[in-house]
């Protein structure tokens, strides 16, 4: 079943109109690296931005969670982070971030280390609690899934 996960992941990649949207263009989301090599694992988040949210959850993920991962990314969380956009509507997700991770042990500690991060860059709950309500309006999950980087 392992093998199948990759493939999997490649064919919805391939089979969908996106955009790599990368930190050398003002309005793109960057992918943020931490100076490490290489990574074994990524957690891969599928979000369906809401009807004609689309560029309002976009700007929120540059405005608000990139902040967040660069914390985070600068100790040590993950090996990279990278948004892909897919403009095709029929397909299930909008917005999909990618964490490029070096092990089992650095996806255990993913979670923690980006709240840990948004606790350090907003520490005030209200504010916090308000930005939560915010992003929720915005988007959906469709889903996560965790797969081995082959090479």
């Amino acid at each position: 079943m392992r093998p199948f996960i990759p493939v999997l992941l490649a064919a919805a990649l391939g089979g969908c109109t996106m955009h790599v949207q990368r930190s050398s263009a003002p309005q793109a989301a960057p992918t943020i690296e931490t100076g490490a090599t290489s990574g074994a694992l990524a957690q891969v988040y599928y979000w369906r931005a809401k009807p004609g949210k689309f560029d309002e959850y976009s700007r929120y993920i540059r405005e608000f969670a990139e902040p967040i991962d660069h914390e985070a990314g600068r100790r040590g969380a993950f090996v990279s982070v990278t948004t892909y956009v897919a403009h095709d509507t029929a397909s299930a997700w909008t917005h999909m971030r990618v964490f490029v991770l070096r092990d089992s042990a650095q996806l255990r500690a993913l979670g923690g280390a980006l709240d840990s991060a948004g606790l350090r860059l907003e520490p005030d709950s209200v504010k916090r609690r308000l930005r939560g309500e915010y992003s929720a309006s915005l988007r959906d999950r469709v889903g996560a899934v965790t797969v081995e980087i082959l090479r």
